[in-house]
């Protein structure tokens, strides 16, 4: 029996669909400046690496891509379906799955330490930047310093906010589910 896979309990997957629920609500509230909004996707991703690790905020933000790509409008400006992931802007979305699974391994790995999951999160997000940048420069057959200018140096600081403060509230919010018995303790 000790060598079972470990399987989510109820209050996991709750957190999980919770999650899956909050980026879906967030997620298409933008901020318009310019043809790209500034959205809370990515924010609600941080929160849930904290609250979920790695393999629960996968999920969690698996759940909202499908969602979005079935054609419900959870992407940013209350968009959805295909041709939003197949669009210029996809990338970025599917580049955030890599960006969940970085976050959440280097918080599980740095057992939780703000510092090292605030450089996880930073790197993780280049990430997610670079695959979005370079999807972004094949569909739209423009120069990098273009894409670069539209898609990623406008966002550079108001992800620095969301890295933050979901750093913060990250931190407090799992006190308080671990305390609480909903979420397991780290090891």
């Amino acid at each position: 029996m000790n060598n079972m896979k470990k399987r989510f309990t109820i209050y996991q997957l709750a957190t999980c669909a919770l999650m899956a629920a909050l980026m879906c609500v967030l997620g298409p509230m933008s901020i318009p400046i310019g043809p790209i909004p500034v959205s809370l996707t990515n924010f609600v991703i941080y929160l849930a690496v904290y609250l979920l690790g790695m393999k629960g905020a996968t999920a969690s933000y698996l759940i909202y891509l499908l969602i979005g790509a079935a054609g419900m409008g959870v992407f940013s400006g209350y968009e959805g379906g295909i041709g939003k992931l197949a669009g210029p802007t996809g990338g970025y979305l599917i580049g955030f799955i890599l960006m969940v699974l970085i976050c959440g391994f280097v918080m599980e790995k740095s057992h939780s330490n703000a510092v090292i999951t605030i450089i996880g999160m930073i790197v993780a997000t280049l990430v997610a930047y670079l695959f979005g940048t370079v999807w972004f420069v094949l569909q739209m057959q423009c120069d990098v310093w273009y894409a670069l200018t539209v898609c990623v140096f406008p966002f550079i600081p108001f992800d620095i906010a969301k890295i933050l403060i979901a750093t913060a509230l990250g931190k407090a919010l799992r006190k308080v589910l671990i305390k609480s018995h909903l979420l397991p303790e780290q090891k």
